[in-house]
């Protein structure tokens, strides 16, 4: 497997370009103290959706909403032309954090998305995930709480030093603010800790900022998702279509809305397709073991076939 470029603030030398698991296996070579075979290289989307498909087997769509964004699905093997022959399906992981990359998403994107990528470690690379995963969330607010201040609608207008600082504000504020038990003091007391004196009316306003990235990020994620189920119902021709999606990542099991909002997205997108999604605990651990256990199995029955 050949590692093509870091994203989510990774960089590490000499490995882009480079064949992980060689890398790999030479630095187990190095330490000898054990033996270790990679059987394969499992994405955590990819690792998401097969430990859904052992307990449910409707699940062929995995989903990762967390840090990063991304999903995979199961495609008819005569879509896909490195496949030879025309029966069964393969996974496909889409990378969708990348869908943007050549400027078909610059109708929607604003000066603050423009911003953040321009102060990314991977500028121009991964738009749509800057637009909708957790990593990148609380800056966007950032930007516009300070655009907001400029303008004077926001803290008298003075710009601390706090403000200044590039990801002063994380995601994890987004939910803490966006709860539906905390009172506007509470709201004060959040931006009092990260340097920031408001008002009520400041807190109403930094309240809202935060609703409505985190309601435009529910919506792209679930706009993607509705794509995704709706392309599996037109390849197999079908009316109606029930699936489950296997899921997992922090802002979807944490952030007080976002699930809801995603979910409505997908079912106002996608009204053909009756949706189930499937909560995974620790999908990437369980799906590349289970992988693993039948690669191995596979391989057996390959040498026993010999």
């Amino acid at each position: 497997g050949i590692l093509v470029t870091w994203t989510k603030g990774f960089k590490a030398t000499d490995c882009e370009g480079e064949n992980v698991v060689e890398l790999l296996r030479d630095a187990i070579k190095r330490k000898e103290e054990f033996e270790l075979d990679v059987v394969a290289i499992v994405n955590d989307t990819v690792g998401t959706m097969m430990t859904c498909a052992y307990e449910e087997p409707n699940c062929e769509v995995g989903l990762i909403a967390g840090t990063g964004s991304n999903a995979c699905y199961m495609e008819e093997a005569k879509n896909i032309e490195i496949v030879e022959g025309n029966e069964g399906r393969m996974c496909v992981n889409m990378e969708w954090g990348a869908f943007g990359d050549n400027g078909c998403l610059d109708d929607i994107r604003t000066t603050y998305d423009q911003s953040v990528d321009e102060n990314s470690l991977n500028e121009g690379k991964q738009r749509f995930e800057k637009m909708c995963s957790g990593m990148y969330l609380g800056e966007i607010v950032r930007q516009i709480l300070l655009d907001l201040t400029k303008r004077g609608f926001l803290f008298r207008g003075q710009i601390s030093e706090a403000l200044k600082t590039r990801g002063i504000f994380e995601t994890k504020f987004l939910s803490q603010i966006e709860s539906d038990r905390l009172a506007l003091l509470q709201v004060r007391a959040i931006l009092q800790q990260l340097g920031l004196d408001s008002t009520c009316d400041d807190s109403i306003i930094v309240k809202e900022v935060c609703g409505t990235v985190s309601r435009r990020a529910a919506q792209i994620c679930g706009a993607g998702m509705a794509a995704v189920v709706d392309k599996i119902r037109e390849n197999r021709s079908l009316e109606h279509l029930d699936i489950t999606v296997g899921v997992d990542g922090t802002l979807y099991k944490l952030h007080p809305h976002f699930s809801r909002i995603f979910h409505q997205t997908v079912k106002d997108l996608a009204p053909k397709c009756d949706v189930n999604f499937l909560l995974s605990e620790d999908g990437s651990g369980k799906g590349a073991a289970l992988i693993t256990a039948v690669g191995c199995r596979q391989r057996e029955l390959d040498a026993q076939q010999q």
